[in-house]
């Protein structure tokens, strides 16, 4: 796909416990902010009653989707943060993605960084949705996918 130095994407992959995740996440550049617009499928249902899932998203200041055998994404680093504010103010906390019966599209425009800042780092899905509270990461569980922002 062509990319205009306007915009970059993250493919998103599932890990090892939840393989079929798999989609996209667009940033693109305007004069008021950045847009950022993710499609996702294959996540997990864990509400049996409605088939929905909350699921915390974010931007990770690592700039790989690798790790170790306790934490398969751990080279993600923590959330990024450059102006070091308190959860949920980072610069890479984004709105949860709430799927439907494994999909999920969600788009939203945010200031809080230019592109140029974060192309090479990572996007991170959480298996629980994001609290908005606890700290430093809201809380929001295990990494269950991830994918690197590529310019």
């Amino acid at each position: 796909m062509y990319k205009s130095r306007d915009e970059a994407v993250a493919y998103i992959k599932g890990g090892s416990e939840y393989p079929d995740i798999h989609g996209n996440v667009y940033f693109y550049q305007t004069n008021i902010g950045i847009i950022v617009s993710a499609e996702i499928y294959g996540l997990p249902v864990q509400n049996d009653c409605s088939g929905s899932s909350v699921f915390g998203f974010h931007i990770h200041e690592g700039s790989e989707c690798t790790g170790n055998s306790m934490d398969e994404f751990a080279d993600t680093l923590g959330h990024y943060n450059p102006k070091e504010c308190p959860h949920p103010y980072h610069a890479g906390d984004l709105p949860p993605l709430f799927a439907d019966n494994g999909y999920a599209y969600m788009s939203v425009l945010t200031s809080r960084f230019k592109l140029n800042e974060i192309i090479g780092k990572t996007v991170i899905i959480h298996e629980k949705p994001d609290d908005f509270t606890t700290q430093p990461s809201g809380n929001s569980g295990k990494k269950i996918a991830c994918g690197k922002i590529e310019g």
